[in-house]
């Protein structure tokens, strides 16, 4: 009898567990439309697969621009916008993870764990802001090189008496980037509402370029023409300065670079013969030395060529 009663109880125990089984999937897909229903009669979209996957990259980009704003410096996306290339901070992140893990992947199936999996590693990941850097300067260089005809432009048009959102318009439909692009943001701005002091300010920080005072009296198209006649001159001086410079600055990028190159070279076509370089005490140091020298070399020879006009 007691068998019986066991047996009972085991059965009645398998089914009542089989028909949670069997109803879970159900009570799950209810609930799940029934939250679909809740987010959108809420307005609340349901997140994509590239969402989540965009999340903690986005999370690393908000808490690097949040350093950068504690330090004072322009945040991730700042920089993006500075070297107007069209990404998210969140997809620039990402970017940089996949150069970093492609780095470290290469130099562990070349070289196997050491320390060059490390610098190569390194090395990748700083290579996408290094990118950002170069089209920084390249586009503040070319923005510099409009900013006078650009102010010239914008006093004749006050001086015909078109008011200053006017002549920044016109700036904006007659200019070439990158002029044309920043004096358009600036107008988008301010037809959004934003004050034109408070556009203006955004763009100087966008270009890291000069500012002018706006909050004095007198005529502006006369301090517009003067600012001009000035950065012209700036731009003619630091023009020949460049031209005078060009073949010292060119010595000193071989002499840094050739070292690099040559060592490089050797390591990747004869690993044994530059081997010690890296594996005996008195390699390291001697390489030590010479990294060292070769930066001190450079940073002389950078100061001596740099004028600041």
């Amino acid at each position: 009898m007691s068998d019986v009663l066991i047996f009972s109880a085991l059965a009645a125990a398998g089914v009542l567990i089989a028909s949670i089984a069997l109803a879970l999937p159900a009570r799950m897909r209810e609930r799940d439309e029934l939250d679909k229903v809740a987010a959108a009669s809420a307005g609340i979209r349901q997140s994509t697969l590239r969402q989540r996957v965009n999340q903690p990259f986005q999370a690393l980009a908000d808490r690097s621009s949040q350093r950068r704003r504690l330090n004072g410096g322009l945040t991730l996306g700042e920089h993006l916008i500075r070297a107007n290339l069209k990404l998210r901070p969140s997809e620039f992140v990402m970017i940089q993870f996949g150069f970093l893990v492609g780095g470290a992947l290469i130099s562990l199936l070349r070289f196997g764990f050491g320390p060059q999996f490390v610098i190569s590693a390194m090395f990748a990941y700083l290579l996408p802001m290094r990118y950002v850097k170069f089209r920084q300067g390249k586009r503040l260089k070319a923005l510099n090189r409009q900013l006078p005809d650009t102010l010239s432009l914008v006093s004749n048009a006050l001086k015909a008496g078109l008011s200053l959102p006017q002549a920044m318009e016109t700036v904006s439909r007659n200019t070439i980037a990158p002029i044309s692009d920043e004096f358009g943001r600036v107008i988008r701005e301010m037809n959004i509402g934003s004050p034109t002091e408070r556009a203006l300010l955004n763009m100087v920080r966008r270009v890291g370029s000069v500012t002018i005072q706006s909050s004095v009296g007198g005529n502006l198209a006369r301090i517009l023409d003067s600012i001009s006649h000035t950065i012209r001159q700036r731009v003619q001086i630091k023009g020949q300065i460049s031209a005078m410079t060009a073949q010292a600055r060119a010595s000193g990028w071989v002499i840094t670079l050739l070292p690099v190159a040559v060592a490089t070279i050797l390591y990747f076509i004869t690993p044994t013969y530059f081997r010690p370089m890296f594996s005996d005490g008195t390699g390291i140091g001697l390489l030590f030395v010479a990294g060292l020298s070769v930066l001190v070399g450079n940073l002389f020879i950078r100061r001596i060529v740099n004028f600041r006009v």
